[in-house]
């Protein structure tokens, strides 16, 4: 194992916990490229104790990121590839009758680890979508009555295709609410994909991380550290009130049908004081708020179908919103 590992996450101190997080940037670059605002929303996500969407067309790195943030953190994950005939038990677990004992007891499904991935959600009916909504907002399984806790951390990280709509079932707007952050994930600029194919033509393998050099650079320790560090990140009152507004200008804008709940305002008060403490700061400002606007609410507003036709898009509507709303001085 790498040195690294063993000094990561031992001291449990803010700016160390600090800093191992700021590596796994450098230690993800090593298997994506060119993935960085979205290396910074999953550090979010977990500091936040969120989750994650993740939207981009077939063959960005969607999955290959999510594999290479758990190797950086030295965190369990599994991959659970949704299907139109996957059941809610094939991800939460189910009771199973033992012949020899005569006693039914549970078997865990995939869903029992630190970073699930839901590989493209929305290929599932709403049934099996639904189980994962106890885990989401409750950190726990109820099978047969019986609560059983996930272990700590634990984040889903979900991904669907923007383009595929034929055999798909988009998510609800209640499930779409759990998920702190929807991420886009863009094609790669010209020389981003130069040196992706270099990679290749040099011998990586996406599916040996080990061989490409990823190792672990921070671990749970460190994620507690931080957290407890961000808790104690400063939120004056005319930041609050800068979030509020923000959020009850989406309510009343002539472009959508549904704008940001209480929740997704709480959600953004989070996640701005997630990103501040990032950067190096004990206290929030508006640009932090800014900087997490678009991906903490973009998937909690609905478009009016004439807006949609129109041209305009959730990122657009809270782009100018952002741009009118009064910024406290």
């Amino acid at each position: 194992m790498d040195p690294t590992t063993d000094n990561a996450g031992q001291t449990g101190d803010p700016g160390t916990a600090r800093d191992a997080l700021e590596a796994l940037r450098a230690e993800i670059a090593k298997a994506v490229v060119g993935q960085d605002p979205a290396v910074t929303g999953l550090v979010v996500a977990l500091l936040c104790r969120g989750h994650v969407l993740l939207e981009g067309v077939p063959g960005v790195a969607k999955t290959l990121l999510v594999r290479a943030l758990a190797s950086a953190l030295e965190l369990d994950t599994k991959r659970v590839q949704f299907t139109p005939d996957l059941m809610p038990s094939d991800v939460t677990g189910s009771l199973v009758y033992d012949t020899r004992s005569s006693e039914f007891s549970f078997q865990p499904g995939p869903v029992f680890t630190n970073l699930l991935l839901a590989d493209e959600i929305n290929r599932t009916p709403p049934k099996t979508q639904s189980s994962l909504l106890e885990a989401m907002e409750e950190r726990q399984v109820t099978v047969d009555g019986t609560p059983r806790r996930l272990p700590d951390p634990f984040l889903v990280a979900a991904t669907q295709n923007p383009v595929e709509y034929e055999g798909t079932y988009p998510l609800p707007e209640a499930q779409l609410d759990r998920f702190l952050l929807k991420l886009t994930i863009p094609l790669p600029s010209r020389q981003d994909e130069i040196d992706v194919l270099t990679r290749h033509a040099e011998g990586f393998d996406p599916r040996d991380l080990h061989a490409a050099g990823v190792r672990p650079v921070a671990g749970p320790a460190d994620l507690e550290a931080a957290r407890a560090a961000v808790a104690k990140t400063t939120i004056s009152a005319e930041i609050t009130a800068y979030v509020v507004d923000i959020c009850r200008a989406t309510r009343e804008s002539p472009s959508l049908t549904l704008g940001v709940s209480p929740r997704g305002a709480t959600a953004l008060l989070s996640t701005a004081r997630a990103w501040a403490w990032l950067t190096g700061r004990d206290y929030v400002i508006p640009d932090d708020v800014k900087a997490l606007a678009l991906p903490t609410l973009r998937h909690r507003v609905q478009l009016r179908p004439e807006a949609e036709m129109e041209g305009v898009t959730a990122d657009s509507v809270i782009n100018a919103i952002l741009a009118h709303v009064p910024v406290p001085r």
